[in-house]
């Protein structure tokens, strides 16, 4: 990968055409909306990175900001609060104050994709901004990815064989990273379908977060 490209992807990014056109056309409808790329919340500074698939329509895509506006972000933020990764007060759009403690929120693809699928091709156009979203944070030390295609594009971001580590919730991996070894931590995505069918549970995701803040705290 280049040195050259930014950690993150310019809102007017056109590789993926028909990313683009998405975008476009919601922005039809909805021109007050974000409609652009969504930047990572929080510090490059953070050990610990948060890795979703992509913005949802009615979250991240209309307020901007990673998991901000929708069930999947109501969930998240909540966890990140209780677990201290997170302070402030929660409301469901980008200018409600919360701040990430130690942490950085982003997406292995930036755009919002059309029924909230992104294809290969346009995780793979993506990834580049992924892997320089890694080498950018020099205290990285903890990877939290949030459903199997987030696992996989930060396998591949890493330059790393899908062999390397299996996909489960509550699974981890130790890996190399640019910056020093990571340890990987996987859960099932908290997304409203995922939880109202009861794969995710809060006590589930919380475990995870609880495994995530025990292992910083044995870190020097």
């Amino acid at each position: 990968m280049s040195q050259d490209i930014p950690p993150e992807a310019p809102l007017d990014c056109p590789l993926c055409p028909r990313l683009v056109a998405f975008r476009q056309a919601v922005a039809v409808d909805h021109p007050d909306w974000h409609n652009a790329p969504v930047e990572s919340f929080g510090t490059d500074q953070a050990r610990l990175l948060i890795i979703g698939l992509a913005p949802g329509l009615r979250g991240a895509n209309r307020t901007g900001r990673p998991f901000t506006g929708d069930w999947a972000g109501d969930l998240l933020y909540a966890t990140l609060n209780r677990f201290g990764f997170s302070r402030g007060m929660y409301a469901s759009h980008a200018d409600d104050g919360v701040e990430l403690v130690d942490t950085l929120i982003t997406n292995a693809v930036r755009c919002v994709p059309p029924e909230n699928k992104p294809v290969g091709a346009e995780a793979n156009a993506c990834r580049p901004f992924l892997t320089s979203r890694i080498a950018a944070m020099p205290k990285l030390e903890a990877v939290l990815c949030l459903g199997k295609i987030s696992h996989d594009n930060t396998l591949r971001a890493l330059g790393l064989p899908l062999k390397t580590a299996k996909f489960g919730h509550a699974a981890t991996a130790d890996l190399p990273g640019p910056n020093g070894p990571i340890r990987l931590f996987d859960s099932y995505h908290c997304s409203r379908y995922n939880t109202n069918t009861g794969r995710l549970t809060d006590v589930m995701f919380d475990a995870v977060f609880s495994d995530i803040r025990d292992w910083l705290a044995t870190r020097p």
